[in-house]
């Protein structure tokens, strides 16, 4: 069984950790531009997954004028097929606030099956972000 943990970044150190994490995913293997990669870094709520004490994916929430977006999930390529994705994104919806009844996320297509089983709905129509076609998602509550 993987040792996973996923935690809130404190450190400016592990804050690098993330920015390199999404470096190799998001603007090394996916294309994305650099310049599309890195906003709203101050407003975000980051988060370090290690796998074994490697730092192995990286993602954050913050607070936008919809509601609660979660963005930026990442797992390297080495550490994927592990669970890692899912227990950031566990993790992730359950740091947020209790005033979070909005909570969306903007999905690659081939992530979205992680996301439905988190509660994830699709909604709307198929749009490009950065070169890469996505849906929205969101979070349906059990009640």
């Amino acid at each position: 069984m993987a040792n996973i943990k996923v935690q809130k970044v404190t450190s400016e150190e592990d804050l690098k950790k993330v920015f390199k994490i999404r470096t190799t995913v998001f603007v090394e293997e996916q294309n994305c531009p650099p310049e599309l990669e890195w906003e709203n870094e101050d407003i975000s709520n980051h988060f370090l997954a290690t796998l074994d004490n490697q730092p192995a994916g990286a993602c954050r929430w913050r607070q936008t004028e919809k509601g609660f977006k979660l963005e930026r999930f990442a797992v390297l390529p080495q550490f994927r097929g592990n669970g890692v994705a899912h227990q950031m994104v566990q993790t992730v919806i359950n740091d947020l606030p209790e005033s979070a009844k909005y909570v969306y996320l903007h999905a690659q297509l081939d992530a979205m099956p992680l996301y439905v089983k988190s509660n994830f709905v699709a909604e709307g129509e198929l749009f490009e972000e950065a070169g890469i076609q996505h849906y929205k998602m969101v979070l349906k509550k059990i009640s």
